[in-house]
Order: C-alpha cells, then sequence, then structure tokens
C-alpha cells in the first residue's frame, strides 16, 4: 500500500522501516453439519482480505464494532490462528509458511497482551511462574536464580513490587494484573506486540495508566503495537495510524489526524459521531449518525459492498452489484474502501 519505507511517530519523529506486512489475509472458520461424518456446509468469514503496513516504532489501532473481526486478525498475524490465505511477512519472513522451531523461534520477536486479565493469569500458577515461563521455555538464562532476576526486572519495568513473585493473581487488582500480562509479553524482549483490547475490562480511573505506561515501555524499549480497541477516543491519545475494520475487511486507514478530522468512509462518520466530546455546547449541536439493522452475520455477507445493508449514502446498482470495493489512495498514506468516495 505504501510507496515509501518511513513514517512519522506521535512526537514527529521518523520512525523507520517496515516491519510488518498483511496482504490478503483471510480466517474463514468451517460451518460443518452431521454427528458422525461431519461435512462443512459453509464458513465464517472472520477476516476476508485485510491488507495494510506496520511500520517499526509506531502505533496502528484498529478499531470496530465487536465482531468484526479485530481479535482474530491479531490472532490470525501471530499465528496462533493458521490463516486460510494471505501473507504475514514479518521481519523478511512470511509467518505462514514457517512452522515447528523455526516459529517457535520467531514468536520470541511478537507477543501479545490479551483482553481480560482475570482469564489470561493461571490462577494456580504464581507471578513469577507467569512472568517467568517464557524465559524457561524458550532456554534464556542459565539458572533459576537468573530467571527470577529477570522476572524481577520486568515487574519493576511495570511499576509493581518485584518481591511479588510469590504471589498468586488473585492477589492483585485489575490493573495490576494487566500489568503482570503486559510483563510476560516484554519477557523475551519483542520488537512487535498486538495488545488486545488491553484496558477495555478495567475500570475508567486505571485505564489511562495502563496506556500511559504502554506508551513509555514504547519509548524504552523502541516496541511497535497493534492496538485493537473500542474506545476511539483513546485510540487517537495513543496511536499513530488508524485502520478501521466492517465485517471482517479494512475500510478506511490513515494516520489519526486524517482518519479522525477527515473520515471519508459512511461507516468511519458514523463510528465517531458517537464519540462524546467534552463540550457541552458542541456536544448539543453536533449530528450523530445512526445505522440502521445490525451487522450482517460473517457466514452470510451481502452481495456487493459489505456495508450496503446499512449504508445511508449508497448508490442502487454498482454498491449492491459491484464486488466489495478495494482500499484506494485519496490522499497521501489515506486510504478509503467506498464506491460512492472513489467513483464519484
Amino acid at each position: 500500500m505504501s510507496t515509501g519505507n518511513e513514517t512519522h511517530s506521535r512526537n514527529g519523529t521518523v520512525t523507520g522501516d517496515i516491519l510488518l506486512t498483511v496482504s490478503g489475509l483471510k480466517m474463514h472458520f468451517p460451518i460443518t453439519k452431521g454427528i458422525v461424518f461431519q461435512r462443512q456446509v459453509g464458513a465464517i468469514k472472520a477476516v476476508d482480505g485485510v491488507n495494510f503496513e506496520l511500520y517499526r516504532g509506531e502505533t496502528l489501532g484498529l478499531v470496530g464494532e465487536s465482531g468484526c473481526g479485530k481479535s482474530t486478525t491479531g490472532r490470525a498475524i501471530l499465528q496462533l490462528y493458521r490463516p486460510t490465505a494471505g501473507e504475514v511477512v514479518f521481519e523478511g519472513k512470511d509467518l505462514t509458511k514457517v512452522k515447528g522451531e523455526e516459529l517457535r523461534k520467531m514468536r520470541r520477536r511478537m507477543q501479545m497482551i490479551f483482553q481480560d486479565p482475570y482469564a489470561s493469569l493461571n490462577p494456580r500458577m504464581t507471578v513469577g511462574s507467569i512472568v517467568g515461563e517464557p524465559l524457561e521455555v524458550h532456554g534464556i538464562g542459565a539458572t533459576k536464580k537468573e530467571r527470577q532476576e529477570r522476572v524481577q526486572e520486568l515487574l519493576k519495568i511495570v511499576n509493581l513490587n518485584p518481591y511479588f513473585i510469590n504471589r498468586y493473581p488473585h492477589e492483585f487488582s485489575g490493573g495490576q494484573r494487566q500489568r503482570i500480562g503486559i510483563a510476560r509479553a516484554l519477557a523475551l524482549r519483542p520488537s512487535f506486540i498486538v495488545a488486545d483490547e488491553p484496558i477495555s475490562a478495567l475500570d475508567v480511573s486505571i485505564q489511562a495508566q495502563v496506556v500511559n505506561l504502554l506508551e513509555e515501555l514504547q519509548d524504552e524499549l523502541k516496541l511497535t503495537y497493534l492496538f485493537i480497541a473500542h474506545d476511539l477516543s483513546m485510540v487517537r491519545h495513543i496511536c499513530d495510524r488508524v485502520a478501521v475494520m466492517y465485517l471482517g475487511k479494512i475500510v478506511e486507514i490513515g494516520t489519526t489526524d486524517d482518519v479522525y478530522d477527515n473520515p471519508l468512509h459512511p461507516y468511519t462518520q458514523a463510528l465517531l459521531s458517537a464519540v462524546p466530546v467534552p463540550d457541552p455546547l458542541k456536544e448539543r449541536t453536533r449530528q450523530r449518525i445512526l445505522l440502521p439493522g445490525d451487522v450482517p452475520s460473517p457466514a452470510r455477507p451481502p452481495l456487493g459492498c459489505n456495508f450496503n445493508t446499512r449504508c445511508p449514502v449508497s448508490i442502487a446498482g454498482i454498491c449492491y452489484q459491484e464486488p466489495d470495493p478495494p482500499l484506494v489512495e485519496i490522499t497521501d498514506g489515506h486510504w478509503v474502501a467506498c464506491h460512492r468516495v472513489t467513483e464519484y
């Protein structure tokens, strides 16, 4: 999608070359029928042709309604789900073609922060065992003492007491548990982290602390984030670029300022119209875009554009008969997939 190999971070500095390229990514889950002799009768198209690039050192936000395929995209990139089709080129290697020991070694360079800190930590393991498990699995640290020192160092990095290593997850608050999950993700010194809605299960008072911690760690450790979220105001704060997803496809992608200040896709416009504005006068006068109906089933997406069943500006004929529109670059770095924008 990009013609260059550089982008700019929140502070305006160049972040470097392309770390990750996702091309034609599809993740279809089979629908089967029968008890003994199961046969496939369809497929749930959770991710259906996703394309984007991620630059080293940046944060790309992935937003959209529940069920649009955001989390599945993140897991397919990390090969927690093996994609149905497409390429995921990370640091020059296509992960979809890597298996076994080679893939296990590459996992050291990419990690995930999970959404629910209450479900993602084993309640029967101590904090020291949880954070230190990746070190043991990958053979990092010659002795148990060295691994324990590394675990204590990681707890300090995420602002937790290093002497908590013998405590269990139930002894911590939600925010502290998420910090433990972050420490576990950092254990192997990765360059790329998928943050799958890392603050959605936390109290509002704790969310800002965790986001600030992620930003500090990015600056200190030169991390690259794919930040999956619902909270569009938080996405604007932390992300350099934003990709908007609907029914398994990316419909708009661009810099945070471009997407928020000049949304082009009707779906993006509807999403942003629902974001609260702190100014009471503006909040009372601005127009909200209410979309009719619900998101169609990914097992039976509509013919033509995926958004045509809810689109307030759809065009008779082209939006219902032509194939789903591809991403087209409208301005420098601002891409949109919409017949209304690209054809007229």
